[in-house]
C-alpha cells in the first residue's frame, strides 16, 4: 500500500485485510467506495478473492506467488492454484477482458503454467499422482501431533521419547519430532510429530 502511493500518487488506495476490516460496516464501506470508483487501487490479502465481483476491475496482480508455492504443506500447490485462479477471475467482467500479472521467480512452475492455461484437470491429476507416490491423502491418512511445554528441554526430551516409541511402531512413515515454522506461541514451545 505504501509503495503504491509512491508510484501512483494521484490514485486513492484502499486496503482489504483483517487488520483494516474491524467491522462489517468498514468492509461494506470499502467495497461500496471501490465499486463506485472512489478507490482506484485495492490492495488486499486473500480476503480479496472471496466471492467479490467488481465490474470495473481491469488489472489484478498476485505478488510473491512463490511464497504460496513453497509453503511447507502437501496441499500448497492445490491451494496456490485455487487462490491464483480465484484472483484471476476478478480481472475483467462481462464484456471487458482483464489482465492478470503474477510475480514469481519461476514462471515455468507447473502450477503457474496450469493457472495460465486454466487447466484444472492437469493440476488435479498431477497432484493426485504425486500424493499417491508420497503417501499423502486421499491415499493415506496423516496425523499431526503437536506437543507444547513452557520449558524447551522438557519438551525436547518428551518429544524425543515419544518419537522413538512411534518410530518403533510406524518406522519410516513417522516424521519428526521437528520444530514448526512458528515454534513458540504464548510462552510455550512447540514440536510436531
Amino acid at each position: 500500500e505504501d509503495e503504491l502511493a509512491i508510484f501512483f500518487p494521484e490514485a486513492t488506495i484502499g486496503r482489504l485485510d483483517l487488520d483494516k476490516m474491524k467491522s462489517r460496516k468498514s468492509f461494506e464501506n470499502l467495497m461500496d467506495d471501490f465499486e463506485a470508483g472512489k478507490i482506484q487501487i485495492l490492495v488486499g490479502t486473500q480476503l480479496v478473492t472471496k466471492g467479490l465481483d467488481f465490474e470495473n476491475v481491469a488489472l489484478v496482480g498476485i505478488l510473491d506467488a512463490d511464497s504460496m508455492l513453497n509453503f511447507p504443506d502437501f496441499r500448497a500447490f492445490e491451494r496456490s492454484y485455487q487462490l491464483m485462479t480465484q484472483v484471476s477471475g476478478r480481472a475483467g467482467r462481462k464484456k471487458k477482458r482483464g489482465t492478470v500479472v503474477i510475480q514469481t521467480k519461476d514462471p515455468e512452475h507447473p502450477i503457474i503454467e496450469t493457472v495460465k492455461s486454466n487447466n484444472y484437470d492437469e493440476m488435479f491429476y498431477s497432484q493426485l499422482e504425486e500424493r499417491k507416490e508420497f503417501n499423502y491423502p486421499p491415499f493415506y491418512r496423516l496425523i499431526k501431533i503437536t506437543i507444547k511445554h513452557k520449558v524447551k528441554y522438557i519438551l525436547d526430551n518428551a518429544t524425543d521419547d515419544l518419537g522413538k516409541k512411534l518410530k518403533g511402531i510406524f518406522g519410516d512413515r513417522m516424521l519428526g519430532p521437528e520444530d514448526p515454522a512458528i515454534n513458540r506461541i504464548q510462552n510455550r514451545y512447540l514440536k510436531n510429530i
